[in-house]
């Protein structure tokens, strides 16, 4: 016969989850670095602000293009998800038109190209944020 022993079911306990937790994310998603900075780590937070910022304004001097929410190419989506991790920057950007222009120029495809890249790495740095929060990060 088969040792029989008690299988316990293998779940992870619910953690309790502090208000940063939930707060220092998307403080951060919306100004990029801030969810470093209410949580005093000053360095990490403005070198995120200054790098996220720097991005996308200079993807929106090369006359960058801002995607739109749209059911359309896969690429399209993509690009995207990549503009809305910059959270307030891409608001205003939607919000003025900016980045709205047709791409005539090769520097422009590079522009459009920082500032995905600006929303990605915000997304990075939100994770960050969160790590910290629950303290997995230091």
């Amino acid at each position: 016969m088969a040792n029989s022993t008690t299988d316990k079911s293998k779940t992870v306990p619910l953690q309790n989850v502090s208000a940063m937790a939930v707060l220092a994310p998307a403080v951060g998603w919306l100004i990029p670095g801030a969810g470093h900075m209410i949580q005093k780590r000053w360095i990490r937070g403005g070198l995120l602000f200054l790098s996220i910022v720097a991005l996308f304004l200079l993807g929106l001097a090369m006359q960058g293009r801002i995607y739109r929410a749209n059911g359309g190419d896969i690429l399209d989506i993509l690009g995207f998800i990549g503009d809305v991790g910059a959270g307030a920057l891409y608001i205003l950007s939607v919000a003025n038109d900016w980045g709205q222009g047709a791409i005539a120029l090769a520097t422009a495809d590079y522009g459009t190209k920082f500032m995905i890249v600006a929303g990605l790495l915000n997304f990075i740095a939100m994770a960050d944020a969160y790590h910290i929060a629950i303290g997995k990060k230091k």
